[in-house]
């Protein structure tokens, strides 16, 4: 598996495994048994997503098996919203830990940037049912994404959802610079102005639904990019499929694709991309194709005054 380095200088495996897949139990655990046999070492999971124990299953599994150690997996989880007080965020990164039965994450984000009323719902909502947000400011909960650091709890922290304001705001307070801002991006939200941005302050982007989420984007008059006709004439001269060009490609675009499938077969075929390269006439024919299409609106949080997607990127 190629690597990245972070900004401090850990490696960051350039494709990663997503986990927030709607499966029966122990589906999870087998699914991550499968992509570390296929090769994958980099998994991607999140305390909301109510899998981590499942995950951490099924890395010990293989590590008990000797078919890795746990120095060969990168493991990212994230801080839920209503977990955002500075006092809040190590003991939700230690309930992680114990969940995934692990001593450290390699890699701690926060989820969103918008908090919610602190206590047992994840989603805790008022008399009309919406969603209550708390007042709690992200710089603050930074504060306690470093001690996770200090304590040993995370190699790497960052953030995810991010806008450039808020990075920007971040970036003013932090002692340790997030190391990675993890983002919607595939070929109809290409995120060219976002990754830009955080290049030149040494952040990586992590790409969640790198293939449109095919089961979701498909509505309107606006097809999902495996259906894309451009891409399925590119993927044709290269002998690959759909999905394994547009992994390809957002590599080559600078970001590091978080891809999931409960299906080994397409865990094998999204791994195998790295026996091939597009070249820069393809790579600017699939930047063409953005649409600046977001799927995940994060609906709940709209009108927040931390929601992300008021301001272009």
């Amino acid at each position: 598996m190629k690597t990245v380095k972070l900004n401090n200088n850990r490696d960051f495996p350039v494709l990663g495994l997503g986990t927030f897949i709607p499966t029966k139990a122990g589906e999870v655990e087998q699914q991550v048994k499968d992509a570390i046999d296929i090769g994958y070492r980099h998994i991607d999971t999140a305390m909301i997503y109510q899998n981590e124990k499942e995950v951490g299953a099924g890395i010990r599994a293989k590590i008990a098996e000797g078919v890795v150690k746990r120095e060969d997996i990168f493991l990212t989880s994230k801080l839920w919203c209503t977990y955002h007080k500075p006092e809040h965020v190590v003991p939700a990164c230690k309930k992680t830990l114990s969940d995934l039965g692990l001593h450290y994450v390699d890699l701690y984000l926060i989820h969103w940037p918008v908090a919610f009323k602190e206590g047992n719902e994840d989603l805790p909502k008022d008399a009309n049912g919406k969603v209550i947000c708390s007042d709690v400011d992200y710089v603050e909960t930074w504060k306690g994404m470093e001690q996770c650091v200090k304590l040993g709890l995370a190699k790497s922290i960052g953030i995810s959802n991010f806008n450039t304001q808020q990075i920007k705001r971040v970036l003013e307070v932090a002692t340790i610079t997030p190391a990675v801002n993890q983002v919607e991006c595939h070929p109809y939200l290409n995120q060219s102005k976002l990754i830009a941005f955080c290049k030149e302050r040494n952040i990586v982007i992590a790409a969640y639904s790198p293939l449109g989420s095919p089961n979701n984007l498909a509505k309107d008059d606006t097809p999902a990019p495996l259906k894309d006709p451009k891409l399925q004439e590119i993927a044709n001269k290269y002998k690959k499929g759909v999905a394994q060009v547009i992994l390809r490609y957002l590599i080559q675009h600078g970001t590091v694709p978080i891809s999931k499938s409960s299906n080994k077969k397409r865990l094998q075929e999204n791994f195998d991309i790295f026996d091939f390269e597009l070249s820069s006439a393809d790579v600017a024919a699939i930047d063409g194709l953005n649409k600046n299409f977001r799927i995940t609106a994060f609906s709940v949080a709209i009108g927040d005054k931390n929601y992300p997607f008021s301001i272009e990127y």
